[in-house]
């Protein structure tokens, strides 16, 4: 886990390896907002205005699929008031933004509980998903009411109840047959996680997912993270050395 460097100045990510798929932990909108003695809504709306511009960004540099923490399983623990403020900004999000994204090829797909957020929530989730069921350019994934524990908790349910009915054998269970019980279990792991704000810590999110995931964090508020500091964690992955537990051979011949 490595922090983000502030003074270095991106460079080109033409020749560097780039990662298929980004987890965001978008943090630090209130305290933005703070700064600037203005409301906590008016610190999450800055930072929709900067989810467009990380949108974009992905799209110029081909990322198949970014996965954005928008509501967490603790965020209930939050005053009333910014709980509905964070819910109408999401549905005012869905209703002005999917159909330019579905135009743009992009599949939306949301994980997470549904049981907790209102009717009105869970019917413009389900109709993003079936606008744009079959788009293939790339893949949005938006984390509502979403917990990596609870994750873990209902794969495990599922797949026990799967045994239970005789649908699966316990003998052939496995970390790939469980990984697909999971809410991602469509998609491939995330390559690099950013987290905005400051704070490094993961919290609850795509706990299983992160096992070789790639992290890198930044001072930066949501906000105000724009397309250089995404190039410039994008620059950060490019030199990581990925070895997925096993070693470096060029490294090991050298060390003997």
């Amino acid at each position: 886990m490595v922090a983000a460097n502030h003074n270095a100045v991106p460079t080109s990510t033409a020749l560097l390896p780039k990662p298929t798929h980004v987890a965001i932990i978008m943090d630090g909108n209130n305290r933005w907002a703070k700064r600037r003695n203005l409301s906590g809504s008016a610190g999450h709306k800055a930072g929709v205005e900067a989810l467009r511009g990380v949108l974009d960004s992905c799209k110029r540099h081909q990322i198949d699929v970014l996965t954005l923490f928008a509501f967490s399983s603790e965020n209930w623990r939050r005053p009333r008031l910014e709980v509905r403020a964070l819910m109408a900004l999401l549905m005012r999000y869905l209703r002005n933004e999917v159909q330019e994204l579905h135009e743009d090829g992009v599949q939306i797909k949301f994980i997470g509980r549904r049981d907790r957020l209102s009717q009105r929530v869970v019917q413009l989730m389900e109709r993003s998903e079936a606008l744009t069921a079959d788009n293939r350019r790339s893949t949005l994934v938006i984390a509502v009411d979403y917990g990596g524990r609870w994750d873990i908790a209902q794969a495990t349910a599922s797949l026990a109840s799967d045994i239970q009915a005789g649908r699966v054998d316990a003998d052939s269970v496995d970390e790939e047959m469980f990984s697909g019980y999971l809410a991602t279990g469509h998609l491939p792991e995330p390559d690099l996680c950013i987290r905005t704000g400051g704070d490094a810590r993961v919290s609850n999110f795509l706990l299983w997912q992160f096992a070789y995931t790639e992290f890198y964090f930044t001072d930066t508020l949501w906000p105000d993270f724009d397309r250089i500091a995404f190039e410039r964690a994008l620059v950060d992955f490019g030199g990581r050395d990925r070895r997925f537990g096993g070693r470096n051979e060029r490294v090991a011949h050298v060390e003997g």
